[in-house]
């Protein structure tokens, strides 16, 4: 049954920091904190307990029921006859590339020169997904854009029990490149894949910085339960033809985007909203992954991390608890930076934030 979810301020409760080291002190709003005062919990609540109904009806022949938490699309139109006229892809500029691992073809991006940076992007998307932040970071560095198993142009896995093959992916394109070690940045999904990348192949990952990375509350049982949540790409599959009339409304940026991925939808660049939802275009199997995210817990592997990592998160994000983010500072020991005002795709909403938490690290350690 088609639910919604909705935010309910609640003093946060206390977090148990045990061995996080007070030197490594998260950031918000520019200020020194062991943890934000406040934090938004989620729960189910069924059409029937909400009693309204919001509708969002564009020119372009869709209409948003917020009754339902789905688009519908208006008779008589389709995404052919009411779509605006295409745009350069997202990164145009970069270069397409393939790479080959376990007889399975990988696609991959690349852009700039210098040394190498690898971004790794979530579930459910594509290179795509760092269309804001990408060709920034090629302005000093060569970056690497590999698509996971079953997104974008990559070809599926047929099974996976662990997220290994999806980091052995990442490692093709980045020995393809012959850029090992690299630093590497996973956003969501990616951001556990890239602590496999580092754990399965050590020395091959100079640098970590995780991005609401999923790995902590997407390894309980009360993930499974969160599977209905899939239902999300189907129906980003049926508005991102849409994309570009979305791209210029902000009203239609909230009905997209609003609670679940973004906290200020409107700051969602027309950019980031093609990078986001080109990808519900392309991916052939997310299922797989999402299977072999609950059943790989990562927390009990990361004593075995030896690089430099930042943990990187939107103080808003309503898919994966701040909760998360603490727990892999701690086990990682790494600084925390919390951008304020801020979701789950902190990527396309707070891209200067995220570009100079990225640089600075880098810089530090001298990636």
């Amino acid at each position: 049954m088609p639910f919604l979810l909705r935010g309910n301020k609640k003093p946060a409760r206390r977090v148990a920091l045990g061995g996080l080291d007070r030197s490594l002190v998260c950031r918000v709003d520019g200020h020194h904190s062991a943890r934000p005062s406040r934090a938004f919990i989620f729960h189910r609540i069924s059409p029937a307990d909400d009693g309204r109904k919001t509708s969002v009806r564009g020119a372009f022949g869709l209409r948003w029921s917020g009754s339902t938490g789905h688009f519908r699309r208006l008779r008589g139109q389709s995404p052919r006859s009411v779509a605006a006229a295409p745009q350069a892809p997202p990164l145009g500029s970069f270069e397409e590339r393939f790479a080959e691992v376990g007889g399975r073809r990988v696609r991959y991006l690349v852009g700039g020169a210098g040394p190498p940076l690898v971004l790794v992007h979530g579930w459910g998307g594509s290179a795509s997904n760092w269309a804001v932040l990408a060709p920034d970071l090629a302005r000093r560095r060569r970056v690497i854009v590999p698509e996971l198993p079953g997104h974008g142009g990559s070809e599926r896995v047929p099974r996976a029990s662990t997220l290994a093959p999806y980091a052995e992916t990442v490692a093709a394109a980045v020995e393809q490149e012959d850029a090992s070690p690299a630093p590497v940045v996973g956003h969501s999904l990616g951001g556990v894949v890239s602590l496999r990348l580092a754990l399965l192949r050590r020395g091959a990952v100079s640098g970590l910085v995780m991005a609401s990375a999923a790995g902590i509350s997407s390894s309980t049982p009360q993930a499974l339960r969160l599977m209905t949540l899939a239902g999300f790409l189907k129906g980003g599959r049926k508005v991102a033809p849409f994309r570009h009339r979305i791209a210029r409304s902000d009203r239609l940026k909230k009905a997209a985007f609003g609670y679940w991925f973004a906290a200020d939808p409107p700051a969602l660049s027309a950019r980031a909203v093609h990078g986001f939802l080109e990808g519900h275009t392309r991916h052939t199997d997310t299922d797989t992954a999402w299977r072999a995210l609950v059943k790989d817990d990562p927390r009990s592997d990361l004593h075995g991390i030896g690089c430099p990592a930042l943990v990187l998160w939107g103080a808003r994000d309503n898919q994966l608890p701040l909760d998360d983010a603490f727990d892999y500072a701690r086990r990682l020991r790494a600084p925390l930076r919390i951008i304020p005002d801020c979701g789950h795709l902190l990527i396309g909403e707070r891209p200067d934030a995220c570009l100079d938490a990225i640089e600075g690290f880098l810089e530090m350690h001298d990636l």
